[in-house]
């Protein structure tokens, strides 16, 4: 969901929903049980789990992901992508780096899509995967009628044994989705989410990035997150949506910063701006500036940013059929240190 004013805000919602080692969290303290009774936290799991080996396999450990200090991410989200390399190829010559994070959207009840993220994991880059509920109310997964598919979704998660970066119900604190405000109570979403995390704990995977993501709070902001937030056991990284277009916050105090500083009273996890873009403008430049050096390079616990590179709707959010700002993009990542995702 582009964030960025109540003028633009149907267009934007069409635009954003295009679509530590084995048990590193378990001793977090979180009082919380599964739906099975294993206790809640990335990688805790209850009896008779198989949260140990998969064909002799520890799962990947993820724990050198979640912060890395040697780099930031650079993501991209384009059609087709990651089952065909071709539009990150594409972008990855137009702005002169090789994206590291590649995203796509992921419908409820389809299966895991274990050939694009291998291909993504072979090409250098962690998948990140938005997992739309569709068709399946979030008061429906929290009382558990999606457990068969959760399950079965995760354990070939953990049979690929890949690292996945994934988010459930984004922008989940507007109201242009199902899972989002009209239809869902904080209560409800945070429920559904545990209940979740908790059955990928017992599948034994724990090489997941669980990745809490709100749109910033611009177009919503009557709408508190942290009742939203399932808790820090249940979460890696914070994930923020906001696009810079004509209509709105064209800068990262106007844009990010009311955002993150709300997120910081309840949580310190790392940020990412999990869909983000530039639309063409007179501003188009200097807010390229702000996302990648104001935003991205100012601040150590900022991971990156994922580029929503889309023609959709009349509005061409892509880099490379943009002449100015492929420059402006192009030159501004040339300061960006990249971290290097490397195969184990």
């Amino acid at each position: 969901m582009a964030g960025r004013s109540l003028a633009g805000l149907l267009l934007c919602a069409a635009l954003a929903g295009c679509n530590s080692f084995l048990h590193r969290a378990a001793g977090n303290g979180f009082g919380a049980t599964g739906p099975a009774g294993g206790p809640a936290g990335s990688g805790a799991v209850g009896p008779g789990v198989d949260g140990g080996t998969a064909g002799g396999v520890l799962p990947y450990d993820v724990s050198g992901l979640l912060q890395p200090k040697s780099g930031k991410f650079l993501g991209i989200e384009a059609p087709g992508a990651p089952a065909s390399l071709a539009p990150v190829q594409r972008f990855a010559a137009s702005i002169g780096r090789k994206p590291n994070l590649i995203g796509q959207y992921v419908a409820w009840k389809t299966p895991f899509p274990a050939q694009s993220v291998a291909r993504a994991w072979s090409y250098g880059a962690l998948s990140y995967l938005a997992w739309e509920p569709y068709g399946a109310s979030v008061q429906s997964i929290a009382a558990g009628h999606s457990d068969s598919y959760i399950t079965q979704f995760a354990k070939a998660v953990r049979a690929l044994n890949d690292p996945v970066a994934l988010s459930f119900g984004h922008e989940m604190n507007g109201f242009w989705y199902p899972w989002g405000t009209k239809d869902t109570t904080p209560a409800e979403f945070v429920a559904a989410w545990r209940r979740i995390h908790n059955l990928f704990a017992q599948a034994g995977a724990s090489n997941v990035i669980w990745v809490w993501n709100p749109n910033d709070i611009f177009p919503v902001p009557q709408v508190q997150l942290q009742p939203y937030y399932p808790g820090n056991a249940y979460v890696d990284w914070i994930g923020v949506t906001g696009y810079f277009s004509t209509t709105g916050p064209d800068t990262y105090a106007q844009l990010y910063a009311p955002t993150l500083a709300e997120v910081r009273t309840f949580s310190d996890k790392p940020f990412i701006i999990a869909e983000t873009s530039v639309e063409t403008g007179p501003n188009e430049v200097l807010s390229a500036r702000q996302l990648i050096l104001r935003t991205v390079m100012a601040h150590p616990r900022m991971l990156g940013l994922i580029w929503f590179d889309y023609d959709k709707d009349n509005v061409d959010w892509r880099v490379e059929s943009r002449p100015i700002i492929e420059s402006a993009v192009r030159s501004d990542l040339s300061q960006v240190p990249l971290f290097a995702v490397r195969r184990r």
